[in-house]
This record gives structure tokens, C-alpha cells and sequence, in this order.
């Protein structure tokens, strides 16, 4: 009986079956593809996400305007000096010889230009403790945090002479790089490099064999590598950015393991059922290559919603993380049968002796059929109380708040740069991140844009935008004028957000907006958080409207039933719902935040709802498609409907805890880092992995299918002209299989 023919049919059977009897082919093809996908991609170069590109509206208008005149800003710095008590004021001798020293050590080194007194941009608070020294480091802004250590270090030598009395601290774009760089930057890495031997490590558990758990990751990194430079060629049309990178990285790994797990657990279970290998290997091209298929498609369908943000870093996430899904997809359907028929049974190599393989029961898992008898024998009171207890979950995420975290938020009060940025939004409202105008005219020295820009000035204090003092450096040469303008709000990005709308749409309209010609777009920090969160939130319907959408006509097509297209965009939600839930819960409220080593900063990351909703949909798709394809393919094999949840639930029970497991491993290495919107991403995506692996497709599933019956595979008599692609493996009687219980 292990001889028998099995027909299969459709493309992912006809893609392993010419792979399995091309072994060396198959390979050598792959091998070329990576080689030559990396080396295109090295050739070419990548081009990353500038400023102009980053954002729509005035934001990106600004960044325009700067990049034609040819302008490098450079990175700014500045110096707080501040007395510790009430004795010293601004005006007192020893404060002023302290400045100028400050002016003085920073200005030997070399490494600055354009070092600007307080005593003459009118930089001293008004309770007259504080001042600020301003200065421009020389040469590229991006890599101003290289060359700042000797500034740093003048700095502190000077502070080093006036300890007692005042503080002196250095703040800007620059050194903020440094400190980052060096306190998180070898932690970012870390968590990356990691997150490879955690997912070997939780292979070799789950087969027991070294071969067997190299397979999965090889796969999943060459699909990377591959991806990789394929980037680099897609970044001349759609630039790249290092964010796109690491999405790539982890969703490259999750599915990559997946779908080779998927593969080759069933390969496994085929022969353990007495298949002979070219059988085995046959049945498992024509359903686990088929379910990857179904699966990949539906990923990509959802990861391809970011490309309909307009933000250039989510198209760039987008498409990044889309290919990598497309390569590893292919990779699984047609080399790893290549593979996997040049191993056969030395695929077992490298057992480690503490973990002994016990061939099963096609491969079911005792835990899972122990939990579904219970659900089956109870599946209204196993909707409604996971249902319920998931909805519980859910509902914090009702009063979700979003905005772009302040420094503050972001790395606590650890790290000494943050305490400095806090002291400087105290005396200086919004002078940390002040809003800058962009002026560019015919003639900058014309008397009314002259005119224009003194009224702009004052107006921007009158309206109560801004406390002062404005700044304007001319730029002769190119028309152009900045225009720096501390916001009232400082840090407290809403109260911020607020002066910023005063000073676009009443400030400028009233002064720079009455000159012909002149165009003035508001830019800065603020700003960008501001267009970046009203473009995110105009995308939001498009991109939810666009995944649910298509990922419900891709499982209508797939599993020819209306019903279980609907069931599926339901769980789904439900699944994004929770995490939602989770995420309110622990960082918004506070709730269990010690936990995970977290904080309630009062709110979720602006990007991070729409991120995550992308990802998990695609994801959840994954192991939601493994196992209703396993369901189907027991029912067309004349199962009851009964029987078929039942065998499709409890034999890839397995293979989904696992790849779940690793898939929670790798994101909660993220959940571990110092950063808060790091940490969010990695706590979201980690739990609403485990809830979907147990709670949806071990309880939730099986019940509703339970429930509905034969209803499960109910189409429509006006839709059965759709194309039948349900499956491609033709009916056939189940090898007997062996009595012994497999392990879980």
C-alpha cells in the first residue's frame, strides 16, 4: 500500500514533482537566483528614503524646496547653561564666563561652525536661570554623531570647572545620535542576530534531528539574502530604508520557517503512515505546497496594503516585506523538494539522543485532541467563552490613543540626554524641536517678503504659537529663508500639535501669505509627527478596506465556500482585535507593564496599529490557510465534517504550535529592547501570535466549524461559476496508520 499511486494535480504537486526528479537542477537554480539577486542588488547600489520622500503635504513641500536650492542643512547643537540654585542669573559674571568658555572649547575643536552667543540671539529664559549656546557641526548632517565626541568631551571639561554651580549639557541632533548609537544601537543588532539561533533552537526540539532543523532556517535566510538584493534594484524605483530592513528580517524568518515546516512535517508524516518517499513527497507538493502557495499569496496581498499609505517608509516596508514573502514562497515549492528528495531519509542525520522521534498517529498531537474533544463536545460554550474572553481582551483597544512618542516616552529618564532634553522644553518651550519655516521667493531681499518675514515674526509671539525668540537665517544666494519658531507646548506633542495649526493657518496666511510668490511651508519635528499622523490616519480605511477585500475573495477562491471566506476575515479580526487589546492595556493604562519590563507612557505609537494590523492579518492567514486546507482535504477524502475538524486540527496542531512558538520567540526578542515603540511592536506581535496559534485556531475554529456543519462548504448557486481551486490532490483511500501516540 506505501507504493500506491497518489494523483496529484495543480501547480505547487507539478512544481514539486519537476523539482523532485530534477534534484540538481532544482538546486543549482536557487543557488543562481541568490547569488545573482545579491550580487544585481550589490552592483546597482540602494537607494534609501531621503526627507523629500518620506511624507506628503508642507512636510515634504519644504524638504523639495531645501534639496533644489542645494542646501545642506547641517546638524545642529546646542548648550544648556543653567544655575542649580536662585543665586545666579544669566547677567552674573560668573554665568557670562562660563558661556564664553563654553563658546571658546567648542569652537577649538574644530569640528563646529557658527557658534552663536545667547547674549546675542536672546537665548536666556525669562526667569533668567538658563541660556543656551548654538553652534553647527561641520559636514554631512547624517553622520554628525561620528564626529561630536570631541565636542562632547569640550563640554564636559567645562562643566567639570563649574560644577558646583551650573549645569552645562549638550543637546542636538548630533550627540542625541551618539548617546542612541551607543546605547541601543549593539542592543538593535543583538536582538536581529539572535533571533536565528533561537529559531534553530526551537527546531531541533521540535524534529529531533540537526538536518531537519537546518532545512527551515537555510531556507528562510537565502530567502533573505535573496531579498536582500532585490531590494537594492526595487530601491531605484521605491526607495529602501534600514526599518524595511528589519521588517524584512523578521517576517523573511517567520514565514520561511513556516512554510518549510509546514513541507516538511508533512513529508515526514506521509512516510511515518507508510508511504514510500517519491509518494510521500508527492502528497505533501500537492497539500502543504499548496496550502504555502494559498497562504503566500494572501500574505502578500496583505503586506502590499502599506503600499497604499503614501508613506514612503510603509511602501518601503511594504514591498520589502513582500518580496521576501514571494521568494521564500517560491523557495518552498520548488527547491525544498529538491532537497528533501536528495536527502531522504538522511534528513533524520545529527538525532539528538535526548529527543527520540515517535512515529504517531499521522502525526497528531495528544495535547490538542485532549482540548478538542472537550470544544467538540461543547462548541457553543466554547464560542462563547474564548469568544467572550477575547472580546474582554479587545475592548480596552475602544480608547486606543496614538501619537509619535517624545523622547521622554521613548527611553524614560535612563539615559542623561534625556533629562537635558526634558530641562531645556522647562525654560525653552519647544526650543528642542522648534518649527521651522521654510521661505522661498523671487528676490529674499525684496522689501515686502523683508516685511513679511519681521510681521511673521512678531505675529508668531502675539498669537501665543510661540514665547520666542524666532530666529531668521537668510540664504542670499539661493531666495531662501529659514525661520525657527519654539512652539508653545514643548514636548507635550498635542498642546504642540495645537500652536503648530495656529501658526499654518492664521500666522502665515496673515503675513508671509499676502506676498505674490512666496511660498512658506511650516517643516520641523512637530510638524512631520503632525502630516505623518493626518496621512496615517487618512490611509487607514484604503489599506483595511483593501486587505480584508481581497484576502476574502483569495480564501473564496481557495476554498470555493463563502462561508469559510467570511469565518476566516472574522477570526482574523478578532485575532488583530486582541492584540490591539493587549497593547492598550499594558502601555496606554499601565496594566502589567512591569511585566515585560514596559511603561505606561499614555498611549500606543502612532504607526504601530496600522503595522500591526498589516503583518497579523498576513500572518494569521498563514496558519489559518494550513489548517483548513488539512480540514478540507480530510472532508474530500469522505470524512464526516465532524471527523474532519477533528483530524485536520489535531495533525497540524503540532506544526502550528511550533512554528507559533518560534514566531513568539523572535518577537518577543524585540519585546525586550529598551526603546517603547520597540518593545510595543515586539509585546503586540508576540501575543497576538500565541492567541491566534491557541485560542483562535485550537478553540475558536474547530467550534464555529462545529457548529455550522455542512454549511462550511456552502457556495452560493451564483458564485459557482468561480474557478474550482480547492485542492490539488485527487480523492484516495488513508494508509492504515500506526496506533502509537505520537509526542505533542
Amino acid at each position: 500500500m506505501g507504493k500506491a499511486d497518489v494523483r496529484v494535480r495543480g501547480f505547487a504537486a507539478r512544481a514539486g514533482g519537476w523539482s523532485a526528479r530534477h534534484r540538481w537542477a532544482a538546486v543549482g537554480i536557487w543557488v543562481l537566483f541568490v547569488v545573482l539577486a545579491m550580487g544585481l542588488g550589490s552592483a546597482m547600489g540602494r537607494v534609501d528614503v531621503g526627507d523629500a520622500d518620506g511624507l506628503k503635504g508642507e512636510t515634504r513641500t519644504a524638504a523639495t524646496i531645501v534639496k533644489d536650492a542645494g542646501i545642506e542643512e547641517p546638524a545642529g547643537e546646542t548648550v544648556l547653561v543653567q544655575a542649580k540654585g536662585d543665586r545666579l542669573k544669566a547677567t552674573d559674571a560668573e554665568f557670562r564666563r562660563a558661556v564664553t568658555e563654553v563658546m571658546a572649547a567648542v569652537d577649538r575643536t574644530g569640528r563646529v561652525t557658527d557658534v552663536t552667543s545667547p547674549y546675542d540671539s536672546r537665548t536666556i529664559s525669562k526667569d533668567g536661570r538658563s541660556a543656551l549656546v548654538r553652534f553647527d557641526m561641520r559636514g554631512e548632517a547624517e553622520s554628525a554623531g561620528e564626529r561630536v565626541e570631541p565636542v562632547l568631551k569640550a563640554v564636559a571639561d567645562v562643566r567639570e570647572r563649574h560644577a558646583d554651580t551650573l549645569r552645562i549639557e549638550e543637546i542636538g541632533s548630533a550627540s542625541m545620535n551618539k548617546t542612541f548609537d551607543d546605547a541601543f544601537g549593539d542592543d538593535f543588532k543583538q536582538a536581529e542576530y539572535s533571533a536565528v539561533p533561537v529559531a534553530l533552537g526551537i527546531l531541533l526540539i521540535a524534529f529531533g534531528a540537526l538536518v531537519a532543523a537546518l532545512l527551515p532556517v537555510a531556507l528562510a535566510l537565502t530567502a533573505i539574502m535573496a531579498t536582500v538584493g532585490l531590494m537594492g534594484v526595487v530601491s531605484h524605483i521605491q526607495p529602501m530604508s534600514d526599518t524595511a530592513d528589519s521588517v524584512m528580517l523578521l517576517v523573511g524568518l517567520a514565514v520561511g520557517v513556516d512554510y518549510c515546516l509546514f513541507y516538511l512535517r508533512r513529508e515526514r508524516e506521509e512516510r511515518d503512515a507508510g508511504r514510500d518517499p517519491q509518494t510521500a513527497l508527492r502528497i505533501a507538493a500537492a497539500t502543504s505546497g499548496r496550502a504555502i502557495v494559498v497562504s503566500g499569496v494572501t500574505v502578500c496581498v496583505a503586506m502590499a496594503g502599506m503600499l497604499f499609505t503614501g508613506l514612503a517608509e510603509f511602501e518601503a516596508m511594504g514591498l520589502a516585506s513582500l518580496m521576501v514573502v514571494a521568494v521564500a514562497m517560491v523557495g518552498s515549492v520548488t527547491v525544498l523538494p529538491a532537497l528533501l528528495s536528495l536527502l531522504g531519509t538522511r534528513v533524520e542525520k545529527g538525532r539528538l539522543p535526548f529527543l527520540r522521534r515517535r512515529p504517531g498517529r499521522g502525526g497528531e498531537s495528544r495535547l490538542w485532541s485532549a482540548v478538542l474533544k472537550r470544544v467538540l463536545a461543547r462548541p457553543w460554550v466554547s464560542v462563547a467563552v474564548a469568544g467572550g474572553a477575547l472580546l474582554a481582551i479587545t475592548a480596552p483597544a475602544l480608547g486606543m490613543k496614538t501619537q509619535n512618542l517624545t523622547l521622554e516616552q521613548e527611553f524614560g529618564d535612563r539615559l542623561p540626554i534625556v533629562q537635558t532634553y526634558v530641562r531645556v522644553n522647562e525654560a525653552f518651550p519647544g526650543g528642542t524641536a522648534p518649527a521651522e519655516v521654510v521661505v522661498k521667493a523671487r528676490d529674499i531681499s525684496a522689501p515686502d517678503v523683508r516685511s513679511a518675514l519681521e510681521e511673521f515674526k512678531v505675529r508668531a509671539v502675539e498669537s501665543g504659537a510661540s514665547r520666542g525668540p524666532v530666529e531668521i537665517k537668510v540664504h542670499q544666494r539661493q531666495n531662501l529663508a529659514y525661520v525657527y519658531v519654539p512652539l508653545v507646548g514643548g514636548s507635550d506633542l498635542d498642546a504642540a500639535g495645537k500652536s503648530l495649526v495656529k501658526l499654518r493657518d492664521e500666522v502665515r496666511p496673515a503675513t508671509l501669505g499676502t506676498v505674490a510668490g512666496v511660498q512658506a511651508p511650516v517643516t520641523g519635528d512637530v510638524a512631520g509627527s503632525h502630516d505623518f499622523n493626518e496621512q496615517l490616519v487618512g490611509s487607514v480605511a484604503p489599506v483595511f478596506v483593501f486587505v480584508v477585500v481581497f484576502a476574502f475573495l483569495l480564501m473564496l477562491l481557495s476554498f470555493r465556500s463563502l462561508t469559510v471566506a467570511l469565518t476566516s476575515i472574522a477570526l482574523n479580526l478578532l485575532s488583530v482585535g486582541a492584540a490591539y487589546g493587549i497593547l492598550v492595556a499594558v502601555f496606554q493604562h499601565g496594566w502589567g507593564a512591569s511585566l515585560v519590563g514596559a511603561e505606561g507612557v499614555g498611549a500606543v505609537v502612532t504607526w504601530l496599529p496600522l503595522f500591526l494590523f498589516v503583518i497579523l492579518f498576513g500572518l494569521s492567514m498563514d496558519y489559518h490557510v494550513f489548517v483548513v486546507s488539512r480540514i478540507r482535504e480530510a472532508r474530500v477524502r469522505g470524512r464526516s465534517t465532524a471527523d474532519a475538524i477533528t483530524h485536520g486540527v489535531v495533525t497540524t496542531a503540532g506544526v502550528v504550535t511550533s512554528a507559533a512558538v518560534i514566531m513568539v520567540a523572535v518577537f518577543a526578542i524585540f519585546g525586550t529592547l529598551s526603546m517603547q515603540s520597540m518593545k510595543q511592536m515586539g509585546v503586540g506581535l508576540a501575543a497576538a501570535v500565541l492567541i491566534d496559534a491557541t485560542v483562535i485556531r485550537g478553540v475558536l475554529l474547530p467550534a464555529v466549524m462545529a457548529l455550522l456543519g455542512e454549511r462550511n462548504w456552502y457556495l452560493p448557486r451564483w458564485l459557482r461559476w468561480l474557478p474550482d481551486m480547492t485542492h490539488d490532490e485527487s480523492p484516495a483511500e488513508p494508509v492504515e496508520e500506526p496506533k502509537v501516540p505520537s509526542r505533542v
